[in-house]
């Protein structure tokens, strides 16, 4: 949305927004994680369209989505430097059309696709087992240049503002999960009985307890400060980073303690906090690592004392 044109918006937004498929965010690669300024997928210029080659790793919906807003380097004389990378927009069948026909949702026929662009093996993942996340080949996919998002050779600023969005949502998503911990937690202590009493009349559970609920709350107002400023046009990459590393390290010292106040059921499948901490672990990982957070936000604190 921020970075498309009219045209684009009016060809890709609706059947996103609509729930007709679904979506991903092609950024990370074998060799580029953290360092995403190291793409080495490469976009070549033919005249009215470029043909990109490369693959992604641990891309959301790779296998069932069909828009997928990717990055490539379209000048190679940039190889080692975040700039010269570019923004596409391709597309392709979900890999589940069966699935799609029998729902009715998750695929577009009248979507033109991107030749060349094809989903990867699915990964099988410690969480989020629920969430569809394989590689992304673009094996001399054939883009044309209206599915340039942006400007040519922007893609970096462009992708960094991305991820300042999404680490409100991953912030989001974490505090969650947490709070979802944290409501199993009184529920079961209240009724576990241990040496004639629930377990939630025990000085123990009450410091976890409290712990958890005191930053759970502080993670709360945290995300809600930084939605705050992103939804009034303030600048919010600091408090997007505070946000999500602290939420997500909150998610999962929580979902820790969730197991260990469930005692020996918590290490079962009979009871969702094992799922819960599984889960949270991402949330350290995603859309940019505790470190790289804790690095972008010494960065918007130091600013100009150190350039």
């Amino acid at each position: 949305m921020e970075f498309g044109t009219e045209e684009q918006r009016r060809r890709f937004v609706p059947p996103l927004a609509g729930g007709r498929v679904l979506g991903g965010f092609g950024l990370t690669e074998p060799g580029a994680g953290s360092d995403a300024g190291g793409t080495q997928t490469t976009a070549v210029d033919r005249g009215d369209h470029y043909v990109i080659n490369g693959s992604k790793i641990f891309i959301t919906h790779a296998g069932v989505g069909e828009i997928f807003v990717i990055t490539a380097r379209t000048d190679p004389q940039s190889a080692k430097s975040s700039r010269g990378i570019t923004s596409f927009i391709v597309t392709k069948d979900t890999c589940d059309l069966d699935t799609a026909a029998r729902v009715g949702v998750g695929h577009a026929p009248d979507l033109p696709k991107t030749p060349g662009v094809k989903a990867g093996k699915k990964e099988d993942k410690l969480g989020w087992r629920a969430s569809d996340t394989r590689e992304l080949h673009l094996e001399d996919a054939i883009v044309p240049k209206e599915n340039v998002l942006g400007e040519v050779g922007k893609g970096f600023p462009n992708f960094l503002k991305t991820l300042d969005s999404g680490r409100i949502g991953i912030g989001a998503l974490a505090l969650g999960v947490a709070q979802g911990a944290l409501e199993e937690c009184l529920v079961y202590t209240a009724h576990r009985k241990q040496f004639g009493q629930p377990v939630a009349r025990f000085q123990g559970v009450h410091f976890a307890l409290s712990d958890m609920a005191t930053e759970i709350e502080a993670g709360r107002h945290l995300v809600y400060h930084a939605a705050w400023l992103k939804q009034n046009g303030k600048p919010f990459k600091k408090e997007a980073a505070m946000a999500k590393l602290f939420t997500s390290e909150v998610a999962m010292r929580a979902t820790i303690k969730a197991v260990q106040l469930h005692g020996g059921y918590g290490y079962t499948t009979e009871y969702p906090v094992e799922r819960m901490m599984r889960d949270a672990k991402v949330c350290e990982i995603g859309e940019g690592t505790s470190e790289v957070q804790r690095i972008v936000i010494a960065r918007e604190l130091l600013g100009d004392l150190i350039d």
